[in-house]
C-alpha cells in the first residue's frame, strides 16, 4: 500500500520528533542509523520533507534536520501524500487499472475495508501521538 521510502519518511520524522522534542537535531547519516535505512534514501525524503515543511533543517556546525511544535501537530497522511502522492490509497489491490465498485477485482471489497481502515489511521494519528511513546522507550523504530 505505501512505500518503503514512505516508511522511511514516516520513521524519520518520528525518530526526528523524538529527538527535537528535547531540543536536538540530527544529520542524515545519524538519522539513517537510527532508522535503519539507506543514507541515500534518507537524504532525498528529507529533502522533500524539508520542501514541504513537515521537517525544518540548519545548516552550519551546530545545523541539522529537526522539527517544531507546531509540526508535531500534522497528520501522518501529509507524510504520505508528500511521499506518494493522493491517490495512494485508491488503488487497487490487485494494481489493476480500472478497478471501481462498478467494475470491481475479486479482492475489491475486502481490500477496500482494509485500505479505508488504514487511511483512517494515518488521517487520525498526529506525529504527537507516535513521539511520547518513542521518547519513553515504550515503542521502537529498530531492533538493537
Amino acid at each position: 500500500m505505501i512505500s518503503q521510502t514512505c516508511k522511511t519518511a514516516i520513521k524519520a520524522v518520528i525518530f526526528l520528533s523524538s529527538i527535537s522534542s528535547e531540543g536536538k537535531k540530527a544529520g542524515k547519516k545519524e538519522i539513517a542509523s537510527k532508522i535503519d535505512a539507506s543514507e541515500h534514501t534518507v537524504g532525498k525524503v528529507l529533502q522533500v520533507l524539508v520542501k514541504q515543511g513537515i521537517i525544518n533543517s540548519m545548516k552550519g556546525p551546530s545545523g541539522g534536520f529537526f522539527m517544531e511544535e507546531d509540526q508535531f501537530d500534522l497528520p501522518l497522511i501529509k507524510i504520505v501524500n508528500t511521499v506518494d502522492g493522493k491517490g495512494v490509497f485508491n488503488e487497487c489491490g490487485l494494481g489493476l487499472k480500472q478497478c471501481s465498485a462498478t467494475h470491481p477485482c475479486p479482492i475489491h471489497y475486502e481490500y477496500k475495508e482494509g485500505r479505508d481502515l488504514i487511511k483512517k489511521l494515518f488521517m487520525e494519528k498526529k506525529i504527537s501521538d507516535l513521539t511520547q511513546p518513542m521518547s519513553e522507550g515504550l515503542v521502537h523504530l529498530i531492533i538493537n
